[in-house]
């Protein structure tokens, strides 16, 4: 057998990377047109729960074909105490494999990948679901994956206005200053839920609750607006889904399935369900579906996170490390 080696970038060499906001959401756009044209494998995420602290792993397995062409594996913690070690709560690994042969073609560090691709995800999904004009975004959470919803939505939208909200005062506070210098604009820090998304164009709940709590109230949901929770645990009232025009989704097999999740209530419930189903999002960036139609359309998009995501942002990835040399080879076999 010839020898086999595997490209290997950990978090130095991700960094060194310099992805770039254009470099990201072309990625997670190609991602999902791919996906809507049917040209993809994607399985529901599956969990493991430790149980000997507050989290859990998440394990997201996919594979996308030409060009690409790539299978992979995804393996993220949740843990919501690491803040308290001085850690994220998100600590991620992604392996690629040929999805021909089986043999492994890298490995890499996909903390920054998830924070980014989640980013992309919710600015793509804004780009066809939000109104063209929107101006006021109000965003709910500070964690790794809020940063780059902030940024890749501003970098499509250029907001007059944004602001955020968080349980924690240091952490929402951080998290506005580091804003406000990378993006060059003032971001209003809030102090409670209402005061961040009441009247927003765009709504984004990313919180990090211990327990499902109906913080996020319909009557604030400003009409014509895009929401898009995807909070672990969830945060909105039972009605939220009564007050939309259209429901999209990133993928309904894993939206359907699991404990986990913004939307799990109404699953459940069936209020949302294959029949209120408007569209998965890959459907309508492939252009197999409509997004928005009319100014007046208020719109929810729950995603997820999808493994297709992460591959793309990978394989990207690989590709510029290729170009500028960064990186190591591991022999494997």
């Amino acid at each position: 057998m010839q020898p086999i080696y595997i490209d290997f970038l950990n978090r130095f060499d991700v960094e060194a990377l310099a992805i770039d906001d254009d470099e990201i959401l072309a990625a997670i756009e190609t991602s999902l047109a791919t996906q809507g044209r049917g040209e993809a494998v994607i399985e529901p995420r599956m969990h493991l729960e430790p149980g000997v602290s507050n989290g859990h792993f998440n394990v997201l397995r996919g594979a996308l074909k030409a060009p690409i062409n790539l299978a992979g594996v995804k393996v993220v913690g949740d843990f919501v105490d690491n803040y308290t070690l001085g850690l994220p709560s998100e600590l991620a690994t992604l392996l690629l494999l040929d999805p021909g042969t089986g043999i492994p073609r890298a490995i890499l560090d996909a903390s920054g990948i998830t924070d980014m691709r989640t980013g992309g995800m919710t600015a793509i999904g804004a780009k066809y679901l939000a109104r063209r004009s929107s101006k006021v975004l109000g965003h709910i959470g500070a964690r790794g994956t809020a940063y780059w919803n902030v940024r890749l939505l501003d970098r499509l939208f250029d907001f007059d206005e944004i602001r955020i909200h968080s349980r924690r005062p240091e952490s929402r506070d951080a998290f506005a200053d580091r804003l406000s210098q990378d993006l060059g604009k003032t971001v209003i820090v809030t102090a409670d839920w209402r005061s961040c998304v009441e009247g927003a164009d765009i709504v984004v709940e990313a919180s990090r609750l211990m327990a499902p709590e109906p913080l996020l109230h319909t009557d604030w949901i400003k009409p014509g607006a895009l929401v898009v929770p995807y909070g672990t645990m969830s945060a909105v009232e039972l009605s939220l889904t009564g007050i939309m025009d259209k429901m999209v989704v990133d993928d309904w097999g894993q939206c359907r399935a699991g404990k986990f999740g913004s939307l799990r209530a109404h699953v459940e419930a069936g209020l949302l369900s294959e029949a209120t189903l408007h569209a998965e999002l890959g459907q309508i960036v492939a252009g197999l579906r409509p997004g928005r139609e009319t100014e007046d359309e208020t719109i929810l998009l729950w995603h997820r996170g999808l493994s297709l995501s992460d591959i793309a942002l990978g394989h990207a990835m690989l590709q510029k490390a290729a170009r500028l040399g960064i990186g190591q080879k591991l022999r494997w076999a």
